[in-house]
């Protein structure tokens, strides 16, 4: 019994010291940051300018041709407002996903060499995507304010958002991280589950549009919650959907305490593996 007691508090353990190793994440965010765009002439503008790209081929597709709106008297501005304040957080998920699936493998010189918290790994992934968010968010309040002469003060509860956003992502970001070492396909089969996702999502269209038998599909979907959320805080000038944000939130501590459960007993085997 005691030695069961001591293992799952050394399961656990890292997780309580993950706050006392604060500078070393931040070290490792400031790391992937720069190196991400070390040597490109546009450094971090292509932060912006990738989802302005994709903005730009949604908004034509969605908007002009097939006549998509986010209400009724909507223009393609306000689709295209709409469209990038979905996408923010989606981007910031799908990225650090990807990259996390990945991360254990090729930092393996850490895991062979180094007593090293390798749990900081995901987590400073995570962190440089919702940076990237951070900077996306600043421009689309600049082009609220250009477009439509408002800032809503709603935008308060930004944080009340954010939060559970980035639990979520370090809980699913660990179990993908330790899927990787065990499954190296992982990568290209996390790429078609996002997919997926992201069109279950209603992201590049509006909830209205989804045909009634659908909607509780939809609905079931924890991010449907969370892109309604921001775009009411954001573009909206509402206070957030609390029962939306409720239900978010628990998933968020249910994928937290799950992914860090499995990337913890997982952790001893990747030495093995790698």
């Amino acid at each position: 019994m005691i030695s069961a007691q001591t293992a799952r508090r050394a399961v656990w353990r890292p997780l309580w010291q993950l706050p006392g190793r604060f500078d070393l994440i931040i070290s490792l965010t400031k790391r992937e940051l720069a190196a991400r765009y070390r040597g490109s002439i546009l450094g971090i503008v292509w932060a912006l300018l990738t989802p302005v790209v994709m903005i730009a081929i949604f908004t034509i597709i969605f908007a002009g041709i097939f006549k998509a709106k986010f209400g009724m008297n909507s223009s393609q501005w306000d689709y295209a407002l709409y469209l990038f304040c979905g996408l923010l957080p989606w981007n910031a998920f799908q990225e650090s996903l990807q990259l996390s699936a990945g991360t254990i493998v090729a930092h393996a010189n850490l895991v062979k060499r180094v007593i090293f918290p390798l749990e900081t790994l995901p987590v400073s992934l995570s962190l440089a995507a919702v940076i990237n968010q951070l900077f996306g968010t600043i421009v689309l309040v600049v082009a609220i304010a250009i477009l439509r002469r408002e800032v809503h003060a709603t935008i308060v509860f930004l944080p009340l958002i954010l939060i559970p956003q980035l639990v979520a992502t370090f809980g699913i970001a660990w179990l993908v991280a330790s899927l990787g070492v065990f499954i190296r396909d992982i990568v290209q089969g996390i790429a078609l589950v996002l997919m997926a996702w992201m069109y279950l999502t209603p992201i590049i269209y509006p909830e209205s549009l989804v045909p009634a038998p659908y909607r509780k599909i939809i609905n079931l979907n924890p991010f449907t919650a969370l892109v309604r959320n921001y775009r009411r805080v954001l573009i909206e000038g509402s206070s957030p959907d609390w029962t939306g944000l409720a239900y978010f939130s628990a998933f968020a501590l249910l994928s937290f305490l799950i992914g860090y459960w499995w990337f913890a007993r997982t952790r001893k085997n990747f030495a093995d593996v790698i």
